[in-house]
């Protein structure tokens, strides 16, 4: 075992130690919801970075899933961007976000993804992985958050999962080493990593616990 391998197992130790203490295996889990409505999945992909997701995200992603539920689909999303709605089908202003979701539409158009089994496969390679993060703005985070609300199992390093290795005195903070690490305390309290991960979202957000009754 190399010692990069070994470093990973005894943060994870101390990461599934600590959540034991604080009642991991105890707390009542919801079951996080799969979401098959990629306009829904990438809007909420797109929009969940340095937003507050209760009051801004998720009423938007709502609305996409009440208001637009044929715009599951790729080429059902490349026709909106078409007809220049995007700003209004993600009831946003500011040109970033709406660039960055039109870029990800196109990616995955050229990439051949259509809908959610495809786009689920995707994000099982390897290769889609690193293919997708050349998307101007889509980083480690939103693959892997993205990975989540489609039902993947993965950990999305954020704030919280920062914040919760801070605790334990985790001193590494660099993406991969966290992800790893989390990853595999997942592994060791026999909890799925995407349970894990929502875990330790609504212990840091309680009592505010929206997000995880609509796609996480």
């Amino acid at each position: 075992m190399s010692a990069s391998a070994i470093e990973v197992l005894l943060v994870a130790r101390r990461i599934a130690n600590h959540a034991k203490d604080k009642g991991v295996l105890f707390d009542e889990k919801p079951l996080r919801a799969t979401c098959e409505h990629l306009g829904a999945v990438l809007a909420d992909s797109v929009l969940q970075a340095g937003l507050n997701y209760n009051t801004v995200v998720r009423p938007r992603v709502q609305a996409i899933l009440r208001l637009h539920p044929n715009r599951h689909t790729i080429s059902s999303l490349a026709s909106l961007i078409h007809d220049g709605e995007t700003g209004a089908f993600l009831n946003w202003r500011h040109n970033e976000k709406v660039s960055r979701f039109e870029a990800l539409v196109a990616f995955l158009q050229r990439s051949g993804v259509e809908d959610f089994l495809d786009l689920r496969a995707g994000l099982a390679s390897d290769e889609f992985c690193a293919s997708i993060k050349t998307v101007n703005g889509i980083g480690p985070k939103t693959v892997d958050y993205m990975a989540c609300l489609i039902g993947l199992d993965s950990i999305a390093v954020d704030r919280h999962v920062r914040t919760f290795a801070k605790a334990v005195g985790v001193e590494r903070d660099d993406y991969n080493f966290l992800r790893a690490s989390f990853c595999c305390a997942a592994d060791l309290l026999e909890l799925p990593r995407r349970e894990f991960d929502a875990w330790l979202w609504r212990r840091a957000t309680m009592p505010a616990q929206a997000q995880l009754n609509l796609l996480v």
